[in-house]
């Protein structure tokens, strides 16, 4: 069951960093995969009302856009997060069993670890070599994350069955299918009615599930998907950023433009300038 408010979205992007395990107030979320290493401390959360435990030198690894809230944990210790953008984990083409099951809101935990130091060691190096702002340092991470996740999948993902046993279950799995089919399609000309038709849904239940579990509106999360991969394109390659817009799937140039500039406070060149450098 969602929280009765709505939650706050934060942005973190590739990134990786140690603090407190402390008890967080409200639940929040942002577009990231997520994965959160214990330490030395039981963890409980809950997401979407559902209470998950992680067990000491354990690990947790969920899609972030759906709301969570970590409801107990020794105040005395620490604990290691990572993000990592849903548009490059979706590049990964991590097994379709292992996607579905995030998607839909799955918390798959791992643990606790055979060396715990080791695991908080690599961490650690993770946040360390992010910190150095060295594109060849984000290559190898990425790479390291990458594995690091598909040896999770092996040991926690099972084939889907299609066994959903709750409506929010059902609800959770089309909203599952509805954001990987505009992850998956975002370059495309989409409408309500092609995304919905895709699982397949009555385009007003699609519009309205998808609002209760994700806590965005179809047309939001598609134009998220499609800033994604924008700013990848920015920062990847020599396309002009006209050629950026259609390629991400914006209808007009004057659309990208407003809406890069809402989401990131600055014009796509401006933006392609500071990141490169």
């Amino acid at each position: 069951m969602l929280q009765s408010h709505e939650p706050r979205r934060d942005v973190f992007g590739l990134a990786c960093w140690e603090g407190r395990a402390e008890v967080m107030s409200h639940a929040h979320r942002h577009d990231d995969i997520e994965i959160n290493f214990s330490g030395d401390s039981e963890l409980v959360y809950l997401f979407r009302g559902r209470r998950t435990v992680v067990r000491p030198g354990g690990t947790a690894f969920f899609w972030a856009a759906l709301p969570h809230q970590l409801v107990t944990a020794n105040p005395d210790s620490t604990m290691r997060w990572l993000t990592v953008p849903r548009a490059v984990f979706l590049r990964w083409r991590m097994p379709d069993p292992l996607l579905r099951a995030l998607l839909r809101g799955t918390v798959l935990t791992d643990g606790p670890a055979d060396d715990p130091e080791a695991e908080q060691a690599l961490f650690d190096r993770w946040s360390q070599d992010l910190s150095r702002q060295h594109e060849e340092l984000r290559r190898i991470v990425l790479l390291e994350v990458e594995a690091r996740l598909r040896r999770l999948a092996l040991a926690t993902v099972r084939e889907d069955r299609g066994t959903h046993t709750s409506p929010q279950d059902v609800a959770a799995h089309h909203a599952a299918e509805l954001a990987h089919f505009m992850a998956t399609h975002s370059r495309e000309p989409l409408t309500v009615e092609r995304v919905a038709g895709a699982v397949p849904l009555h385009p007003h239940y699609a519009m309205r599930v998808f609002k209760d579990v994700i806590g965005t509106t179809l047309h939001a999360y598609l134009t998220e998907c499609r800033l994604a991969d924008a700013r990848r394109l920015l920062m990847t390659t020599e396309l002009p950023v006209a050629e950026v817009a259609t390629t991400a799937g914006f209808g007009s140039q004057s659309h990208f433009y407003s809406r890069f500039a809402a989401a990131h406070g600055m014009p796509p060149a401006t933006y392609r300038r500071l990141h490169r450098r």
